[in-house]
């Protein structure tokens, strides 16, 4: 004789449960905090596509998602307070609800950096446009320049050569073409110390300096200038 084999009814509670998961496309979901979310969802987390605000500072994202944080590409915008009106803070990649990869970050109207980034720092190349006109473009490091790099500064002045933690430092040239001249030698913690000062477009500059530089005769400039580096090294 053939018994059917009944199923067993899941608990009330479960089943609520199942049904309140989020996931895949919902509206606008609610934090106790007054903080919103209008986008995809899996598994009771963000994920895909989305839009949050934060109530606490009026911060917007804007982008993509997975398994509850920022990744991916997105932008990320504030309010400012005297205008009541939005301002893009940051828009690129994300990885791990971090800056990572590439990205345009605005610090004000005028400065701005434009590159990679690691783990929220710039990190890699960029670019960076300073408040005052100064212009860097190179390697970075933990938020710092760092490697091989140009800077342009406002007064035309530019240096080119290398970078320690924000700082000039080894081998690099600095054309001073306000004055005609070009210093050529080692950094150490941004200040020069040894190398060549010669002219350099002196005749094009709009203020040279009264006399040109006087020619020095060594028998071996180079040795001598090797020699001093060492110090420093």
């Amino acid at each position: 004789m053939q018994y059917l084999k009944t199923q067993k009814s899941q608990p009330l509670s479960q089943l609520w449960h199942i049904k309140t998961q989020r996931c895949g496309l919902r509206h606008t979901v609610y934090s106790a905090n007054g903080d919103e979310y209008t986008g995809e969802w899996l598994d009771n987390k963000k994920h895909g596509k989305g839009t949050q605000v934060w109530k606490k500072d009026g911060a917007v994202y804007d982008g993509d998602w997975k398994l509850g944080k920022r990744d991916g590409y997105g932008t990320y915008s504030i309010l400012l307070p005297k205008t009541n009106e939005y301002s893009r803070l940051y828009c690129g990649r994300w990885k791990n609800g971090m800056k990572h990869g590439y990205g345009t970050y605005f610090y004000s109207s005028s400065a701005v950096y434009e590159g990679e980034w690691s783990e929220d720092k710039r990190n890699g190349w960029g670019r960076m446009y300073y408040d005052k006109g100064d212009i860097y473009e190179g390697e970075w490091m933990k938020d710092k320049s760092h490697g091989q790099g140009i800077i342009r500064l406002a007064n035309e002045n530019w240096y080119e050569g290398g970078w320690k933690d924000g700082k000039k430092h080894g081998n690099g040239k600095f054309y001073y073409l306000d004055k005609g001249q070009l210093y050529e030698g080692l950094w150490v913690d941004g200040v020069a110390k040894c190398g060549t000062l010669s002219d350099h477009g002196r005749d094009e500059a709009p203020i040279p300096t009264k006399y040109p530089i006087p020619k020095v005769h060594l028998l071996d400039m180079q040795a001598v200038l090797k020699e001093t580096q060492s110090t420093y090294q």
